[in-house]
């Protein structure tokens, strides 16, 4: 099995600030780890370098007004919120990210690797048709699976792992029956969006599929998500690609959340994902890099297992180092499973009329092409 790693190094140069969160080091420490093991020239390993993504592709997700404003705010400087300035040069490197996740979508597609893992930044869930917003600017992901759309591929699962819901891949593709987005998410949390009860609406309505999670939860939780709910919602949708929203900032060490997932269980979500895949549509599979900001705790050992997991390598010794063993014990709640699974009956009741695989009769057919059903284009 061969997977791609798709990376420039300008997507290093991205900074909005030195101590800001979404900072180069997120990468960097990442890319130092994948060398000392030894992935960077693995014979399952392809390095792929992108190019800036056309703006046709982009404008297929976002509103020109808004690519206008970036064009020009990035010559100057900007603002979007607190959160989200516009340093100078942006632009380019917003465009080079989304281009990223392209060139990861074009080697699988093409059949030149099996899957691919785009490591890009800046991130860009939150992003919507005409706003960006908590450190991103362009949908890279959403672009993505409008481009393989544009090649013939017809369905698309989004599995967005990151620890904020990806309110504005969701927002793109909330009445977008072809698109059925996934997101596991700890609330409340920022962006408050993600309750159980935001299926979609129009065509759509169904094919959006949020499972929120409290502070505390871990691994199993993880696992008892994807194989109650993500894995039989796959298996009846049929896609023909899947998508993952990797973010990272579930890490039991990440600053900015709560919640205490491990490298290991990340590298066996991915196994998990990557068996899907397998079993859905010929192991096609495309990762992009979202959030995720624990840079010497966490992010060099979660992708180190995501990318040994997507290439099919022995996860038996992805772990982190001992002196963060106490961090997880402090981070785990046991008590949080009651919660997960309380979510997840209502998520069932919320879907049953749509789906069979939660009790009910389900959708008589799931959609074909995308131009013909729910929103299309923007």
């Amino acid at each position: 099995m061969t997977t791609a790693l798709v990376f420039h190094p300008d997507y290093l140069l991205h900074e909005q600030s030195r101590d800001h969160p979404e900072r180069r080091e997120r990468l960097s420490y990442t890319l130092d780890q994948i060398r000392e093991e030894g992935l960077w020239d693995h014979p399952s390993v392809k390095i792929l370098t992108p190019h800036e993504a056309p703006m046709e592709a982009v404008a297929r997700v976002h509103h020109p007004e808004y690519l206008g404003f970036l064009e020009e705010a990035s010559r100057r400087g900007g603002f979007i919120d607190f959160d989200t300035n516009v340093p100078v040069d942006l632009f380019s490197h917003a465009l080079l990210a989304a281009g990223g996740a392209l060139r990861a979508a074009d080697a699988v597609l093409s059949g030149e690797v099996i899957n691919a893992f785009a490591l890009v930044r800046p991130p860009g869930h939150h992003a919507r048709q005409g706003t960006g917003a908590g450190f991103c600017y362009l949908n890279n992901i959403a672009i993505m699976v409008r481009h393989v759309q544009q090649q013939g591929v017809r369905k698309v699962m989004i599995l967005d792992w990151d620890a904020h819901h990806g309110d504005g891949t969701q927002q793109i593709f909330y009445e977008d029956a072809t698109v059925l987005f996934s997101s596991i998410h700890q609330m409340p949390f920022y962006p408050g969006s993600g309750h159980v009860d935001e299926i979609g609406s129009g065509a759509g309505t169904g094919y959006s599929v949020n499972m929120p999670v409290p502070a505390g939860t871990g691994d199993e939780s993880y696992h008892y998500l994807f194989d109650t709910v993500i894995a039989p919602l796959a298996e009846e949708f049929s896609p023909e690609l899947i998508a993952v929203s990797a973010g990272q900032d579930n890490h039991f060490t990440d600053p900015l959340t709560g919640l205490a997932l491990t490298a290991r269980g990340y590298a066996e979500l991915m196994k998990k994902a990557v068996g899907l895949a397998e079993e859905l549509c010929k192991g096609r599979l495309v990762a992009v890099l979202e959030g995720g900001y624990s840079v010497e705790g966490g992010l060099p050992y979660t992708n180190l297992g995501i990318i040994a997991a997507m290439a099919g390598l022995d996860l038996r010794s992805i772990r982190e180092p001992d002196i963060y063993q106490e961090w997880l014990l402090r981070a785990r709640d046991p008590s949080a499973q009651v919660q997960v699974r309380e979510h997840a009956l209502s998520l069932s009741r919320c879907l049953a009329p749509y789906w069979k695989c939660f009790g009910g009769e389900g959708k008589r057919e799931h959609p074909g092409r995308w131009d013909k059903v729910g929103t299309g284009s923007t």
